[in-house]
């Protein structure tokens, strides 16, 4: 194992997620960006702020690292001594009586935005309008997970109250490019998996992607109470803690509705779904770069109007796959991958379906990892992420729960689905859950 600074050898996870980032840049107006957005009830003070994000980040120098390759074939992340430079804070000033759509129109923009430097994976925005503000920090995959940036925001606000929190660290990691015969093991079991999801076409919105396309958003948010009565069908229709099955159920559905209103072929859903890997050992560590494997559901065309029997199929192919060792074996598998260059490893990525990877991509990212109810001071009334998904599928369905109120986030390539197809979404999602329409 490695103890270092200045380097830390990238996972196999981290490679995939390096690869969708290159094929990201290549057909949308943005790599594998994702950003999380913070609504407050009071004002920030953009000096306060823009001079604590500096002092804090400047304990932080892999946030200026970059992809690079030694003697042993293993991508690692060179990261330098020190700081280059501070942290982007932009501000925008929205006048007091714009509707909400301006702002969220604004934030849309933001996401799509590509870092203007090579180097630069986070910046952030502060949006203020009246006596109320929106922050927004922009992240680039490769550094950080959902969960992780999450973490590093909360790592941030503990520090105004604890100026003993320090990021000098060392990252312990591994070439990993040993037990041949144990990854090539757990690369035949991933094999077998792939093959036998590759006998079925999936159904899939055919998309036309081009240099100058971005994301559009649709964010479903709802009340304490609505999210309690949500939660509580969700226990009884799937089970005790098994809400994501229940919402992938709910999503799969909805999709299902949308794909039979159009013509096109497909004998069943695919879904990709992050599982997280983190064994919470290493907190500070475990804030940056990724901690995430994957379960494939591959769901029949003909078994999608049933919500219970979908919501039980969702569980029963979780339990098979965990026990199967599958999302651990992928991850170990993945090591491989890393001797391969990326423009490489995503045609490999996108061969065994055809370039039809999924419907949709889905992640449940439960509870926050932001533990307080202020962001330096002023209240927090909110806080959703915004991803940028890969293409294909180009669609993706992203929930998460902030201070007892559920969120759940569409993201989709421009041009991938119309506006009535979009409201049609909203409205079938939210009555599946028991909300009936908005």
């Amino acid at each position: 194992m490695l103890v270092s600074k200045r380097k830390r050898y990238l996972s196999g996870s981290d490679w995939v997620l390096n690869t969708l980032d290159y094929m990201m840049k290549a057909v949308t107006s943005s790599g594998n960006v994702c950003q999380i957005v913070l609504t407050l009830k009071s004002p920030l003070s953009e000096q306060q702020l823009r001079t604590a994000l500096n002092r804090f980040v400047r304990q932080f120098p892999v946030l200026q690292g970059k992809v690079a390759r030694d003697f042993k074939l293993t991508p690692y992340w060179k990261i330098p001594a020190t700081m280059e430079r501070d942290v982007r804070l932009d501000v925008s000033n929205i006048r007091e009586n714009s509707p909400p759509e301006f702002l969220f129109s604004e934030l849309v923009r933001h996401a799509n935005s590509p870092f203007p430097d090579g180097d630069e994976y986070i910046d952030f925005h502060l949006f203020t309008s009246g006596g109320r503000c929106v922050l927004a920090m922009r992240f680039d995959h490769r550094l950080f997970d959902a969960r992780g940036a999450e973490s590093f925001l909360n790592l941030f606000q503990s520090s105004l109250d604890d100026s003993s929190l320090s990021g000098d660290m060392a990252f312990t990691s591994s070439a990993e490019l040993t037990e041949w015969k144990s990854k090539f093991l757990a690369g035949k079991n991933v094999n077998r998996a792939i093959i036998a999801l590759s006998k079925s076409i999936p159904r899939t919105l055919p998309i036309q992607p081009a240099p100058d396309k971005g994301y559009r958003y649709r964010l479903l948010t709802f009340s304490r109470q609505e999210t309690a009565a949500i939660y509580e069908k969700a226990y009884r229709d799937a089970g005790y803690l098994m809400e994501s099955s229940f919402f992938l159920a709910v999503i799969t559905q909805a999709m299902h509705e949308l794909c039979a209103s159009r013509p096109g072929t497909g004998s069943c859903y695919l879904i990709p779904v992050t599982m997280d890997l983190r064994p919470g050992k290493e907190p500070l560590q475990e804030v940056f770069f990724n901690h995430v494997s994957y379960l494939f559901y591959q769901i029949p065309v003909e078994l999608a109007a049933d919500l219970k029997g979908l919501a039980a199929l969702f569980k029963q192919q979780m339990y098979d796959q965990v026990k199967s060792g599958f999302p651990r074996d992928l991850a170990a598998a993945s090591l491989l991958t890393r001797i391969v260059p990326r423009g490489l490893f995503g045609k490999l990525m996108s061969f065994p379906m055809n370039g039809k990877i999924a419907t949709f991509a889905y992640s449940h990212l439960g509870k926050s990892s932001y533990q307080s109810q202020e962001f330096m001071d002023s209240p927090i009334e909110n806080i959703f992420h915004m991803p940028r998904v890969p293409v294909p599928p180009g669609l993706g369905f992203f929930s998460s729960q902030y201070d007892g109120r559920l969120n759940l986030v569409i993201s989709y390539l421009d041009g991938i689905m119309t506006d009535e197809e979009l409201e049609g979404l909203d409205v079938g999602i939210r009555r599946k859950f028991g909300g009936g329409p908005k």
